[in-house]
């Protein structure tokens, strides 16, 4: 197996859409993935997942019931599984996402736009 390098900017670069993570790298059952935010997401949950959120670029908004915590650049956040919560970005923010592969994006939340099931490796 050839092992190679990820540069973050460079897979950040090849997409402009928001909220539709790409799968940058997979370890021990995780997959890494990158995604960029603007405007809100939908309240939802992991009933089985934690997630991380690492901050690339920007900042935005996590909102959880009963606060809201601001992530700036080199910031992250981990939502224990079963924790409600929504991001929320005012500009683009670019993220990089820790969590299971089973891990479905909008978690509990119905069905909606937001809803990705098939995740483009990139």
């Amino acid at each position: 197996m050839k092992l190679e390098k990820i540069n973050i900017s460079q897979k950040l670069s090849l997409f402009n859409d928001y909220w539709n993570p790409r799968i940058a790298g997979k370890l021990n059952g995780q997959l890494v993935k990158l995604v960029k935010f603007k405007g809100e997401f939908v309240w939802h949950k992991h009933d089985h997942e934690d997630e991380m959120f690492l901050v690339i670029t920007g900042q935005f908004n996590m909102e959880l019931r009963e606060e809201t915590i601001v992530l700036k650049e080199g910031d992250f956040i981990i939502i224990p599984k079963g924790t409600e919560h929504k991001p929320v970005a005012e500009n683009e923010v670019h993220v990089m996402l820790f969590e299971p592969d089973s891990t479905l994006n909008t978690g509990d939340a119905a069905e909606s736009a937001f809803t990705r099931h098939e995740l483009e490796k990139i």
